[in-house]
């Protein structure tokens, strides 16, 4: 939208991401995200650390769903979004103003970490549903008209007891792993045995 300030930030969560549900239904995830910028110094020949920032963000809906099931503290990721400033009253009664991040887009940073995406399957199919004539044929949503489900994406399967069936992992999914064994790209937020 017009007259909104788009950001990057890449950092490490301090804590959790807290999920609440407004009193209107909808959920919504806070987390902080702290970004210290790191410069050469050449008289020293080492880096040296900025100061650091500690930008408080929320997630709303389903991604806040997804964060609080994926992200968890310490891990290095990317969000993108809006800055929204807003004020209100603290307990002492001073006016306070701060100024958030509405997060429209997060993810693990891979610069020091592997991770391992699961689509998470909606009731209206999930993911992009737009259209598109490609190649002569009339396709829909990623992988064109499918009629088999969709393998589950933000769902870790070890987390839920559930293992997807193979013919259902592989449907179309370029990521998909053709063998029951565990993946050689280790997993973000999930078991950390693995490692």
């Amino acid at each position: 939208m017009a007259g909104e300030t788009v950001i990057t930030i890449i950092g490490n969560l301090t804590d959790e991401p807290e999920l609440r549900t407004t009193s209107a239904g909808a959920q919504v995830a806070s987390f902080t995200i702290a970004s210290t910028p790191r410069s050469w110094n050449r008289s020293t020949n080492q880096f040296e650390d900025g100061q650091a920032l500690f930008m408080r963000c929320s997630a709303w809906r389903d991604l806040a769903t997804h964060c609080a099931q994926s992200l968890a503290k310490g891990m290095r990721v990317i969000a993108q979004g809006r800055l929204q400033q807003r004020s209100y009253q603290a307990q002492d009664g001073s006016n306070r103003t701060v100024i958030e991040l509405q997060v429209d887009e997060i993810g693990p940073s891979l610069r020091y970490a592997t991770a391992q995406v699961h689509r998470v399957q909606h009731g209206n199919g999930g993911g992009y549903q737009g259209g598109g004539n490609y190649g002569g044929q009339q396709q829909s949503g990623f992988a064109g008209n499918q009629t088999q489900q969709q393998p589950q994406y933000g769902v870790n399967p070890s987390n839920t007891g559930q293992q997807p069936a193979q013919s259902q992992q592989l449907g179309g999914d370029p990521w998909a792993s053709n063998n029951n064994q565990p993946s050689d790209f280790g997993s973000f937020g999930g078991n950390t045995d693995e490692f």
